[in-house]
């Protein structure tokens, strides 16, 4: 696959990462030297100092004959013109653009993107889906990770193992006999940042962080045997105004019964968001001052979730917080070499903007019967939710003679849209099934052949 990028930041970058990896064809542009020389000095692609929106810059990138523009400058306006480029003069297949500012994504405007206006197939909006990711991790207490799949009938769960966890140090083959009404599977265990694809005689140990699959009615039996019994918090202070804080107060105060209080250090954005959400009090100040951490109660608080633009001071805001007795700390965080420090520090969830976003994009760069798309741990494995077809190689014999690739697991099969299958090693899958899986980044492309439409089919 032929791919352009417009846009070398922190989503850029991990994206050509990422698909230059698989051995696509990635070509990346962007106006600063800085991080295109970055790029260069890192990459196996193609990259370039240009305007991304300009027909000769993106000619120069070899967009006529690409299969996809990425547009993810740090522009909007610039992410849309490229688009509208690329498919006025250059007839790209396929255009998706980040756009950041709120105003464009109101209902009242959405026909802005129709085909005949700005032709824009696929729309990221980083703020919307870090709130929400934000929110599906407050339901769940005790989650570090939130992944919803076949229309949430099945939910993929981050947990971390503490010494408490009543299922550590067991073989995954005892589960089911300790635990009969037990209905998951234990899909990845990270180690010491090493991925693990469990074989049934591996054991849980503390400190490993578990992926496991469950249907999503039976969530609350499974995160208790995990040890996670934790109550919903309610009273939340978020640190930071901008669009991800708007929009997950915005979400919590009209939809859940939260009581939320917003912490923004700059005056003219404090009042600004004061204007956004009447009902919500607004502290403006400085979320490392014990003076504003008090004035927004944070003795009394149950959770803090940090979302400012600065890693540093969400960490650091974190920390001061559960010092204060707050019982959970959410932190948005950029920087993946922060990520193995995290948890040693006592932050219980991590949100990257970064890995959301290209997750978002991942579901439509991958080919065949693929559903959903979600990386895992900076692009350590991929959660896919695919459709079984008549020509793959699952369907019709039992698991256990399947051959699936080394580093694959499936989670579950979804039959009917609506049955919920825990797969053993006699289950069968059946056309039209929809599979939930782990694949390990080495075995993403052999999972996208298993799902593909051959041409025989025809």
């Amino acid at each position: 696959m032929k791919v352009v990028i417009c846009g070398a930041g922190q989503v850029g970058f991990h994206i050509a990462r990422y698909l230059s990896s698989e051995q696509n064809d990635v070509t990346v542009v962007d106006q600063s030297p800085e991080l295109i020389g970055k790029i260069n000095d890192s990459l196996d692609v193609q990259a370039f100092v240009g305007h991304a929106s300009h027909p000769d810059v993106l000619a120069r990138a070899g967009v006529g004959d690409a299969d996809m523009l990425i547009a993810v400058t740090f522009a909007d306006e610039v992410n849309m013109i490229a688009c509208q480029v690329a498919h006025s003069l250059f007839n790209v297949p396929t255009k998706i653009a980040r756009i950041r500012q709120q105003d464009y994504l109101r209902d009242e405007w959405a026909n802005l993107f129709a085909r005949d206006q700005l032709p824009i197939d696929v729309i990221i909006s980083p703020e919307i889906e870090v709130a929400r990711a934000v929110r599906r991790r407050l339901h769940v207490p005790g989650a570090s990770d939130i992944i919803e799949l076949a229309d949430d009938l099945v939910r993929v769960i981050g947990v971390r193992c503490q010494e408490k966890c009543p299922v550590i140090h067991t073989p995954l083959r005892q589960l089911t006999s300790l635990f009969p009404d037990l209905n998951i599977t234990v899909m990845a265990i990270i180690r010491n940042e090493t991925l693990i694809i469990p074989k049934s005689t591996d054991q849980m140990l503390p400190g490993d962080e578990v992926y496991f699959c469950t249907e999503t009615g039976k969530l609350s039996r499974a995160m208790a045997v995990f040890g996670h019994e934790e109550r919903e918090s309610r009273r939340v202070i978020i640190i930071g105004g901008g669009n991800i804080g708007v929009n997950l107060a915005n979400d919590l105060e009209n939809h859940d019964n939260y009581t939320v209080r917003v912490i923004e250090l700059d005056k003219a954005r404090a009042r600004k968001v004061a204007e956004l959400l009447p009902t919500t009090t607004i502290i403006q100040g400085d979320a490392l001052d014990s003076e504003i951490l008090e004035e927004a109660n944070v003795a009394h608080a149950e959770a803090i979730i940090a979302v400012s633009d600065h890693d540093e001071t969400n960490i650091l805001a974190s920390l001061l917080a559960k010092r204060y007795g707050v019982d959970r700390a959410v932190s948005l965080i950029n920087k993946s070499s922060y990520g193995p420090l995290i948890t040693t520090l006592g932050i219980d969830v991590v949100v990257s903007p970064r890995e959301i976003t290209a997750s978002t994009i991942l579901q439509h760069v991958r080919r065949g019967r693929i559903r959903s798309v979600h990386t895992l741990r900076d692009g350590f494995a991929e959660v896919i939710e695919a459709e079984a077809l008549q020509t793959s190689p699952l369907v019709g014999v039992p698991l256990k003679e399947a051959k699936l690739p080394d580093g694959v697991i499936l989670g579950a099969v979804i039959r009917n849209d609506s049955d919920v299958i825990i797969p053993r090693p006699d289950t069968e899958i059946f056309e039209g099934d929809r599979v939930v899986l782990l694949a390990a980044a080495q075995a993403v492309k052999k999972v996208e052949k298993m799902f593909a439409v051959r041409l025989e089919y025809f």
